[in-house]
Formats: C-alpha cells, structure tokens, sequence
C-alpha cells in the first residue's frame, strides 16, 4: 500500500518513502541541506514508517523500516538509521549520527553529531550527549568526538554524558548522571560525576538480560 501523506506536508522530490507509512500533518521530509552534495540529497525512509506532524527530516538521511517519531521531531542531514527505530516528541538528531536497530530515544532528548549508538539502546527522557570538550574555542569543530552508546545500553532520564564517552554494552547509567568518564560493560553508573555502583547481574529485573 503507498503511503499516506498529509496534504499539509511537504516532501521533497528527492525523497522516497516506503509503503504503508503515514506522514502527518505539517511534517517536512527533504528539501533542507547545508550541502551541495548530490549523493547527500536523497532522503529514504523504510516500509511502515509513522512521521507524527511537525517532524523536520533534513536531505541526506538513511532510515530503516517501522520507524517512528513523536511530534516536533528534527533529524538533521547525513543520519544513518536502523529498522525498528523510535524517536521522541521534541528530540533532536543532528547530523552524521548513527542509530541501529530497535532503538528508543525518549522526548527531549539531545543527539549530537558524530554519535553513535548500537542496536537496543534506550535513552531516557531530558537526556543530554555532548561532543564538545571546551565549547566555542577556535578549534572546537576540529575536535568533537560524539558519544558511543553499546549494544542494549540503557541511559535514565535527564543524564549527561561528555564528549567521547562510551557507554558499556548492557551498561545502565542512573537518572541525572554525568558521565565523564567511559562505562564499562554491564555495570551500573550513577552520580555526579558518575561511579560504579554495582554489576548489572545484580539487579533481579536484569537478570534475564545478564544471563544472556
């Protein structure tokens, strides 16, 4: 089935979206770049894909299948992003991040360029990446380095996590952490700055997970 496309949206020509998706009202998809680029301009976005109005999707992206948006949602240009993929009201993506499969990241939430994260990730409400060690000084753009989320990582509400930071497979950091130092694998972070606090396997609601 073609998609479903608000007469109240604007999709650029150089975008191809896959069938049984629904674009609501006010939402534009293409059309926006700060490149010239050709081979950055084409936008695809998958099968079943439901874009919540007031979404901004700029030119370049690569967006796997059933993926979802809250409303307001602004992904800028050059993104590559996996099948089964939920991104909150408000949040914003920026550009030359990397999302795998079956990711969650809640409303609010801040993405900046040069992130990655990896298949099965959560991110909390409110929460912050960074990718400027000393923000604003004369070689800043020269030097950002995006945040590593790993495979299954879980990040809670409102924490913020420094440029560079990689943040352990299975890894969870608490509710308004800040991370300044990398997580290791299966350990639970919490606190400003954040330390370790326990071992994954050590919380019964995780034990499935742990014994994987």
């Amino acid at each position: 089935m073609l998609p479903k496309i608000s007469p109240t949206s604007i999709i650029s020509g150089n975008s191809l979206i896959g069938d049984d998706s629904i674009i609501q009202e006010f939402v534009i998809i293409g059309g926006l770049h700060l490149s010239n680029s050709e081979n950055d301009s084409l936008i695809t976005v998958g099968t079943h894909a439901l874009i919540r109005s007031h979404s901004v999707i700029y030119n370049g992206n690569r967006i796997g299948d059933n993926f979802q948006t809250g409303h307001g949602v602004l992904i800028r240009e050059s993104n590559i992003i996996g099948n089964l993929v939920s991104i909150g009201t408000h949040s914003v993506i920026e550009h030359h991040v990397r999302i795998g499969n079956g990711v969650r990241v809640h409303s609010n939430v801040f993405i900046p360029e040069y992130t990655v994260i990896e298949d099965g990730a959560w991110i909390g409400p409110n929460v912050v990446l960074t990718n400027a060690l000393y923000p604003a000084n004369p070689t800043t753009k020269m030097k950002l380095q995006g945040v590593h989320i790993l495979q299954n990582a879980k990040v809670g509400a409102n924490a913020t996590i420094l440029p560079g930071i990689t943040i352990g497979r299975d890894a969870l950091v608490g509710a308004g952490s800040v991370v300044t130092h990398d997580v290791p694998d299966g350990k639970v972070v919490s606190g400003n700055p954040a330390r370790v606090m326990k071992n994954i396997s050590e919380i019964p609601d995780y034990q499935t997970l742990a014994e994987q």
